[in-house]
């Protein structure tokens, strides 16, 4: 065999070991990406878990539905810095309004969106039984001037017990700042347990749907 054929013969053989490493070097690489997507979405769970536990323990004994959901707001503000939060649970004759005013961004930023909603959104918000943005708030179309409702970030969760609307949670942060997607996912799972709390603490007298 000459020269030039022995070198030809090397140089394809190397080819095909870089090609073989180049293919075990993707391969490792997306097995390691497999791994940390993998842990990462275990540790979301894991805090996920940490945090409803917590939460639920932070309700155990509460003695009335004032000091349950006073709890829940100081738990739901410590997951989510710097944002309001206010409930409204459902009666006969509406929606009571429970606020409970304790976070450093209130001694300058008094005022919360609660007085800008008007007892007919409230109800919308409660007939419609979901997570509403503001802009699907707006799409109830119920004629109400929302340019106060614009100055926050707004998201309503809903209190809801088998189906039936007990009220809702009212989360806000004021405009630039935003209550974003990823906290309504942390926050949503704690809703249905909160809502069995406040039917066990108390079951409101409502009319309708």
């Amino acid at each position: 065999m000459s020269q030039t054929e022995r070198h030809r013969r090397l140089r394809l053989l190397l080819n095909r070991l870089n090609k073989q490493r180049k293919q075990q070097a993707s391969k490792i690489d997306i097995l390691c990406n497999d791994l940390i997507s993998a842990q990462r979405a275990f540790i979301q769970r894991l805090y996920a878990v940490s945090f409803a536990a917590e939460f639920y323990r932070s309700l155990l004994g509460s003695p009335d539905l004032n000091h349950l959901l006073a709890r829940a707001d100081r738990q739901i503000r410590q997951e989510l810095p710097g944002a309001g939060v206010a409930f409204y649970v459902r009666q006969s004759d509406g929606c009571e309004l429970y606020s409970f005013v304790g976070d450093e961004m209130f001694a300058f930023e008094q005022q919360g969106p609660q007085e800008h909603l008007t007892p007919e959104l409230v109800d919308g918000i409660c007939k419609s039984n979901k997570t509403c943005s503001l802009a699907e708030i707006a799409s109830l179309d119920l004629g109400d001037d929302l340019r106060e409702l614009a100055k926050f970030s707004i998201a309503t969760l809903p209190l809801s017990d088998l189906g039936r609307s007990l009220g809702f949670t009212l989360l806000w942060r004021p405009s630039p700042l935003t209550i974003t997607a990823e906290e309504i996912r942390r926050i949503e799972p704690v809703m249905c347990g909160l809502s069995q709390a406040i039917r066990v603490a108390h079951v409101p007298l409502v009319s309708g749907e």
